[in-house]
């Protein structure tokens, strides 16, 4: 039998952190070490295989930057980073395995692909108008999710579309939808782990694709996942459709 691998989890006491504790024994890992904010994380960081960052968009750069140092691969699930927090940690991981994603979810990843391929494929069935919804839990602090981030980036790319064809909510008198606008609703209430809707609408028929999560350990048993892949893996950024040999 194989030894256990050994993670540092960065964000231990945050609701992500306690789902991987929760699930590490089952999934063949052990917490050889937990950091939160103010802990100190490099006297921990030699006794570990990976790391895992379920912390904030500002503590990431932080871990990063001791993984590089200290040659070790990274998980990364926090969200909510600004573009310069995102160049920054880019940056600071070069040489190591990164696995950075929105979403950890199985389920989650297959919405990504399938929805890929149903834009590609409604952009020659005439005129398909999309909305995107997702619904988190009140605590949530980032919007849109980072799930929502990544279906709306894929849509995006599949439309040939900037940032700016993107329309947070609608009020007012907004005039009839243009060609191209691509609708995004953020809905936050209770405790709400994560639903996520990519909506297809045409003349006469509409498609809906969406992922509805129950609890916090699917996302724990992939990063877990992707923190065994990612062990002994070559340096670069890497994200669940490789973890899962989606691509």
């Amino acid at each position: 039998m194989s030894q256990p691998i050994r993670i540092l989890l960065n964000g231990a006491k945050g609701r992500m952190g306690q789902a991987i504790i929760h699930v590490a024994n089952d999934e063949g890992a052990v917490i050889a070490g937990t950091v939160d904010q103010g802990d100190n994380a490099s006297k921990l960081i030699n006794d570990v295989d990976v790391v895992i960052d379920f912390s904030s968009h500002n503590a990431t750069l932080g871990i990063a930057q001791l993984c590089a140092q200290n040659k070790k691969p990274l998980v990364i699930g926090t969200t909510g980073h600004t573009p310069e927090e995102k160049n920054a940690i880019a940056d600071a991981i070069k040489g190591i395995p990164v696995v950075w994603a929105g979403n950890y979810s199985v389920g989650v990843t297959l919405l990504n692909a399938l929805v890929r391929q149903a834009t590609r494929a409604l952009n020659q069935a005439g005129r398909w108008d999309i909305e995107v919804t997702e619904m988190h839990h009140r605590h949530k602090k980032d919007a849109p999710s980072g799930t929502a981030d990544t279906l709306l980036k894929i849509l995006m790319e599949e439309r040939k579309l900037a940032t700016d064809a993107l329309k947070h909510g609608r009020s007012g008198i907004t005039g009839e939808r243009p060609l191209g606008e691509i609708g995004v609703h953020v809905l936050r209430g209770g405790d709400v782990v994560g639903d996520h809707t990519v909506l297809f609408a045409a003349e006469g028929e509409r498609l809906e694709l969406t992922h509805k999560a129950a609890n916090r350990e699917i996302f724990a048993r992939g990063a877990l996942r992707a923190a065994r892949w990612a062990k002994g893996k070559s340096a670069g950024i890497y994200g669940m459709n490789d973890v899962l040999g989606l691509k």
